[in-house]
């Protein structure tokens, strides 16, 4: 009873985590290019009462023995980088990513960290910077005295400057892709950084190497599912609710067996 005690603790510590991971999700539904996490799961040690296999008879085995599980512990929090719906914008530095890879930005100490939100604007210099002011990786300026930007799928960045009557190139946005995204580290601010599971990036132009394709005047928005998050919230809530249930039972065992009469 007293097992039963400390293993079902363990159920509601796991589907308070779970919980606490459906309700970013769902506080990020409008997050431009924010990714859904999903808590994983793994069963903890068994104590062993009885061996598989042992003898029973000269002739005989036992054959399953008795094994009592001690309960569940968190295994990973991992990242679903499946594409998030397109949403038009007009906005001409409005950027999305059509299939895999993710933009490079120089953070303020010369690191470069990625991200699949395109919400880009320009700073007084001209740059291609975040939200935040983080410049765009390869540095893009854009002149003064353009009237006009055209981002073609390919990355290539063109701008049309006053009194001109053809477009100038003035850089090409160069995507990053990892071998194993979901081992990013998640840094907030749509940000993410490499980690020695993620692997080091590796680099192309859009539509090249398996990387995706550059749309303009689009934003990929969040790829979390409302319904599928209510639902996994509804099922953690119930297996939250049946492990108290679970201690309040071997509690009341526990109480009975408390007030036997000697």
């Amino acid at each position: 009873m007293i097992r039963a005690l400390w293993t079902a603790a363990t159920g509601m510590q796991a589907q308070q985590l779970a919980v606490d991971t459906i309700a970013n999700n769902l506080a990020n539904a409008n997050t431009v290019g924010f990714k859904r996490a999903r808590a994983d799961f793994q069963d903890l040690l068994y104590q062993t009462i009885k061996e598989a296999g042992t003898s029973t008879t000269s002739n005989t085995i036992e054959p399953t023995g008795i094994q009592i599980g001690l309960g569940t512990a968190p295994a990973a929090v991992s990242k679903n980088f499946s594409q998030g719906n397109f949403k038009e914008t007009g906005n001409t530095l409005d950027l999305a990513i059509a299939g895999k890879g993710f933009f490079q930005i120089t953070m303020p100490d010369g690191t470069t960290n990625y991200t699949r939100a395109g919400s880009f604007k320009l700073d007084d210099t001209g740059r291609i910077v975040t939200s935040e002011g983080y410049p765009l990786s390869p540095q893009i300026v854009i002149p003064s005295d353009t009237t006009s930007i055209s981002i073609g799928s390919d990355g290539t960045v063109s701008v049309l400057e006053a009194g001109q009557s053809t477009p100038s190139q003035v850089g090409t946005i160069q995507l990053a892709s990892f071998a194993n995204p979901s081992g990013l580290k998640a840094l907030g601010h749509n940000l993410y950084q490499i980690t020695t599971s993620s692997g080091a990036p590796i680099l192309g132009n859009a539509g090249t190497n398996g990387l995706g394709t550059i749309e303009q005047g689009v934003l990929e928005m969040s790829n979390v599912s409302v319904v599928q998050e209510m639902v996994n919230m509804i099922a953690s809530q119930r297996a939250y609710e049946l492990n108290s249930k679970a201690i309040q039972t071997a509690d009341s065992m526990l109480q009975t067996v408390n007030s036997l009469k000697r």
